[in-house]
């Protein structure tokens, strides 16, 4: 058994609840552009023929990647209830989509030109090995997109829903709360360029973008109480999250009951460079 197995096991687990919970809470979230974070990490692999997406989910970032004719595309996850979802899509019948772990991914050497994750690889543990495993299936010159949380645009309801949080996790027993998941490194340019570098990519790219998820308070409410923190809460505990929630959102909701909300995103990338031959 590997270190990582009782956070995989908990991931496996909600996703077994919520298969679709990323794409439902922040699909709708458009940059200052009008893009999706999802379009945004599409148009970093433009031209990019084969194009694997590591946590892929249910599909939906391979589902925009399938608008540009001719592509392979291939997809990893480990929750086969999601990839259940992506399945079913009918623009994804020709890719490959696989249950299995991004630290043994299931694709030979040099067999994508470029790989793009979705508030996923901030996720996984053993990340040396993550990145040491997309390195080997890209060929030379390849890109690695990732989109990252950035954390909280200040004054809106997201930072507040983040106290809330907090403190509610703190008031909880133990065994309400999620086991630590992923590596820091991953949430910042330097820990990236530390743990990629090695794998043989040149340095990161790295951009800071606010996605803006505003609107009613129920559907602001919906995104925001996607966050795994709240997978082991008991119901009562979510339910008075959620009255203190709408009780002290209140005061920013302006008059036509717009709730402000929005959180940043770090957009990643990172090219293989050439003369770094898959499985090296």
């Amino acid at each position: 058994m590997t270190t990582t197995a009782p956070q995989e096991l908990f991931l496996q687990e909600f996703h077994a609840e919520h298969p679709a919970v990323t794409a439902e809470a922040f699909g709708r979230g458009r940059a200052p552009d009008g893009r999706s974070s999802y379009e945004i990490l599409c148009d970093q692999v433009a031209g990019s023929t084969r194009v694997l997406d590591l946590g892929c989910g249910d599909g939906l970032l391979l589902d925009l990647l399938a608008r540009e004719a001719g592509r392979r595309l291939a997809g990893v996850d480990l929750s086969s209830h999601s990839l259940a979802l992506a399945r079913r899509r009918p623009a994804l019948a020709g890719a490959r989509l696989r249950e299995g772990r991004a630290q043994e991914l299931p694709f030979a050497d040099d067999s994508f030109d470029a790989c793009v994750s979705h508030m996923a690889l901030m996720l996984m543990g053993e990340i040396e090995q993550v990145a040491a495993e997309v390195a080997r299936v890209l060929s030379p010159g390849g890109v690695l997109a990732c989109v990252v949380g950035g954390g909280a645009v200040g004054g809106e309801a997201y930072e507040l829903f983040l106290t809330l949080l907090r403190r509610t996790i703190e008031e909880a027993p133990a065994s309400q709360r999620i086991p630590a998941l992923g590596d820091r490194r991953t949430r910042s340019r330097e820990g990236l360029d530390d743990v990629l570098g090695p794998a043989g990519f040149a340095a990161v790219g790295w951009e800071t973008l606010p996605i803006d998820l505003s609107g009613p308070v129920d559907q602001v409410w919906a995104a925001v109480s996607s966050l795994y923190d709240l997978g082991p809460l008991d119901r009562a505990t979510v339910e008075r999250l959620r009255e203190t929630f709408f009780a002290e959102v209140s005061d920013m909701t302006t008059p036509d009951g717009h709730v402000p909300c929005a959180f940043k995103i770090c957009l990643a990338t990172a090219r293989l460079r050439e003369g770094v031959s898959g499985g090296s």
